[in-house]
């Protein structure tokens, strides 16, 4: 294929014809006066996808140094691909195909190498989707964070600005398309609520049977029901932020490709994404709960009290030590999960986080931890000591049973496994953690909110955000402070009110009395 691409040159072009009405060609004797003719220049394409040639032939050339520049250029562009990468030839060979057809500038070598370097088709111009394949398939992250970017371009961004040309694509596209989802929410909040009316309207809540007079209206009622729309998820604020951040930075590496020079979801208007608020059960929202059915924030917060009657309830499980371990000291469910044995010393009482074992769709994996704050080494008591070192001996036992029944055992290494020693899927934790508390009569918290419940027994142990920053390993303590001020706020009334109900007093306090009024 090499020699083929060198086959070419510049010739003149007669127009000249015979007695018998044919093309003289190379044999017409005007060709020796410099006037006479026209130049051409001549040069193989590599082989189309059916394998046949396609030379590349342009004249109108006014001299040869003329003509020999754009050859030059033709065969700078063809040196660029090698023989053995047959696609990148081809794609060479139709951008050039098209430079001929369309009497278009023969593009300067460095622009196509940066065209074949991004991977797309040469002759026209990127598309949003093209951006988002090539930039994934570049991605180095862990795998279930490029899952999480490849779930955004497929539910949202693909369809909505994928047809969009990159170096077109401006602020106005990006806001319309986060503005398009800020409606899609507001509809189907409206047809959410719309059918919880409906619902009310098709129930008979009076008790027994409704009388024969209502049937027909109730009836009526569910047939509407069943033809509204069921009810859908609205794209929350958070993950509206987490869109634009993966957007974000598929325009930078556009960029960094020389794609494009601008990046528009930088300047995108959005509404803020809170963090949610830790709140403690008290015992007046544990009350408010018990009415009305509704947790105050999303992350809630046990008291130790009610903690102890949790564990309490754990106890006699299997994976009582996980639980026991997330509570105590802030693990993750991931960290908990891949924790290995040899990263456990109890004669300095301390566990070391070093793998997790993450979901990638259903499949679990072992990752390193996500970001370096979460990696390190975390000091345990001597109660979770304890803990471990039972839960270890009962682990060798059933080693050692299995074994003596002639049955196999996977030696992970880890320090929660199941019963042939292999790994513990994670969502099993958050399953027998749920399991556990349907048999309590606590008020709701789920498995990650367990973990934040370690930061209020920093709290409760005296400590403060900083120590709370520490414990749960984040990365700056203005993390800890937004999901954890309003919890240790909680603890400052109930500790004050502690300490005042420690002093002993010979008369109970008496509420204020209403003044008298005036004569």
């Amino acid at each position: 294929m090499a020699t083929s691409r060198r086959a070419g040159g510049i010739t003149k072009r007669c127009e000249c014809r015979g007695p018998e009405g044919r093309l003289l060609g190379t044999g017409c004797p005007q060709l020796t006066k410099k006037s006479h003719g026209k130049l051409l220049l001549r040069q193989e394409l590599p082989l189309d996808a059916e394998g046949k040639r396609r030379p590349f032939r342009r004249t109108g050339y006014a001299t040869v140094t003329a003509a020999q520049a754009d050859l030059d250029k033709l065969r700078a562009i063809l040196d660029l691909v090698s023989d053995e990468d047959e696609d990148a030839a081809r794609r060479v060979g139709d951008l050039l195909q098209a430079v001929m057809r369309d009497r278009a500038p023969i593009p300067d070598a460095a622009e196509v190498k940066r065209r074949l370097g991004v991977g797309v088709e040469l002759e026209g111009k990127m598309t949003m989707s093209q951006l988002f394949e090539s930039w994934l398939g570049s991605k180095k992250t862990r795998q279930t964070t490029t899952n999480g970017y490849r779930s955004h371009v497929r539910v949202h961004l693909d369809p909505g600005i994928g047809h969009h040309r990159v170096d077109r694509f401006g602020v106005g596209q990006a806001q319309a398309f986060f503005d398009a989802i800020a409606e899609r929410n507001d509809t189907t909040r409206a047809e959410n609520a719309a059918r919880r009316e409906q619902e009310q309207r098709a129930k008979w809540t009076r008790g027994g049977r409704p009388p024969a007079a209502e049937r027909p209206r109730l009836e009526e009622e569910r047939v509407r029901l069943a033809a509204m729309p069921p009810y859908r998820r609205v794209t929350g604020p958070a993950t509206v932020q987490s869109i634009r951040r993966t957007l974000r930075a598929a325009l930078n590496y556009a960029i960094k490709k020389q794609v494009t020079t601008f990046n528009a979801a930088q300047h995108v208007e959005l509404a803020p994404a809170a963090r949610p608020k830790g709140l403690l059960w008290t015992d007046e929202r544990v009350a408010r709960w018990r009415e009305t059915g509704r947790k105050p924030s999303p992350v809630m917060v046990w008291t130790p009290a009610q903690l102890g009657s949790f564990l309490d309830a754990a106890e006699g499980h299997d994976l009582y030590a996980f639980f026991h371990l997330v509570a105590y000291h802030g693990f993750r469910r991931g960290e908990g999960a891949g924790q290995d044995w040899e990263n456990v010393s109890f004669e300095r009482r301390t566990v070391t986080v070093a793998k997790e074992l993450v979901v990638d769709g259903w499949t679990p994996i072992e990752t390193d931890p996500k970001t370096s704050g979460s990696a390190g080494t975390v000091k345990i008591d001597a109660g979770t000591v304890a803990v471990l070192r039972e839960h270890k001996a009962r682990q060798e036992t059933q080693r050692a049973e299995r074994l003596k029944a002639g049955k196999s055992w996977m030696d992970t290494g880890k320090v929660f496994t199941q019963d042939d020693g292999s790994w513990v899927h994670p969502e099993t934790f958050s399953d027998v953690f749920r399991a556990i508390l349907a048999t309590t009569d606590l008020p709701p918290i789920n498995l990650r909110d367990l973990r934040h419940g370690a930061a209020a027994l920093v709290k409760a142990g005296g400590g403060d955000l900083h120590d709370a920053k520490v414990k749960l390993r984040h990365s700056t303590i203005v993390l800890t402070s937004d999901t954890y001020m309003e919890l240790f706020e909680d603890y400052e009334d109930e500790l004050t009110e502690r300490a005042a109900a420690v002093v002993p007093r010979a008369r109970k306090a008496t509420a204020p009395q209403p003044a008298e009024p005036p004569e």
